[in-house]
């Protein structure tokens, strides 16, 4: 591996005569990672890419409008996964792994079921499906999700699990890795943004394109990977798609919020390895 997730430089892609920011760090097959709400090309945590990187090309970006990227958010899903697709066409990838997390896992699921000819396999953190889901956003996550910049105790209500107190100590570590290179200034913060985002969320649970019913017959693997206590997006959300989705599998780990793989950067990425290999 030649660069790390801490060091490596930016690169932009010049799409529809905008400069999109991104990074690509690793060996091995690609995997396209898109961001979560309000995440800028340094909210990943770099031990989790580094890992990943281990095995894999990981590349991952800035949407349209968002952190280093020209443009504006769309706020039709559709449009953000047609996103995913100009930057693999740019970067002369034809097939790909598709990973996503939080806000993204929905992009994901978008590029996953419009572009199935593209779609190796499909990797979903801390997210939920599309549609419809009964478990709601917890008064938490409402409360702390908007605020203009995080302090670490806020990363750590909002993506780890503060019953637990290896959970905890594993989100302070994992926040000051990834404050090292974070600029909050870059950090999506305007009203204007934010409802962006929002009408992403809500075209994705309006579904029209009728995908959570495409699970019955989608071909592509598609992993879950979830955290026992969610305060955003609910691991018990997947649970009524599960016997109707015949190439979708969840795992959920014990005693982990919603940013379950920055707790266990090595555990996760041997689940997914193991899940891309097979």
């Amino acid at each position: 591996m030649n660069t790390i997730a801490s060091t490596v430089q930016t690169q932009f892609a010049n799409i529809d005569n905008r400069q999109i920011a991104y990074r690509k760090i690793g060996t091995g097959a690609p995997i396209i990672l898109a961001n979560r709400f309000r995440g800028t090309l340094d909210a990943w945590d770099p031990l989790f890419l580094d890992t990943l990187a281990e095995n894999n090309t990981v590349i991952y970006f800035d949407y349209p409008g968002i952190g280093e990227s020209e443009g504006e958010l769309p706020t039709k899903m559709a449009e953000v996964a047609a996103e995913v697709i100009k930057l693999a066409d740019y970067l002369g990838i034809d097939k790909f792994n598709m990973g996503g997390f939080s806000f993204s896992t929905f992009v994901a699921q978008y590029v996953t079921f419009l572009y199935q000819d593209r779609v190796l396999k499909t990797i979903l953190i801390g997210g939920n499906p599309i549609g419809k889901n009964k478990v709601p956003l917890e008064p938490l996550f409402l409360e702390l999700a908007p605020k203009p910049t995080y302090e670490v105790d806020d990363f750590v209500k909002i993506f780890f699990e503060p019953a637990s107190e290896e959970s905890t100590e594993a989100g302070i570590a994992s926040t000051e890795r990834i404050f090292k290179r974070l600029d909050q200034n870059k950090v999506p913060q305007s009203e204007e943004i934010i409802n962006r985002y929002i009408a992403g969320m809500q075209d994705a649970a309006e579904d029209k394109l009728n995908l959570r019913q495409a699970y019955k017959s989608l071909k592509i693997p598609v992993l879950a990977i979830s955290a026992d206590h969610d305060i955003s997006l609910a691991a018990e959300n997947w649970f009524p798609l599960l016997k109707n989705a015949p190439s979708l599998q969840q795992i959920v780990i014990n005693d982990t919020g919603h940013a379950l793989h920055y707790q266990h950067p090595k555990l996760v990425v041997g689940y997914i390895n193991t899940f891309l290999n097979n």
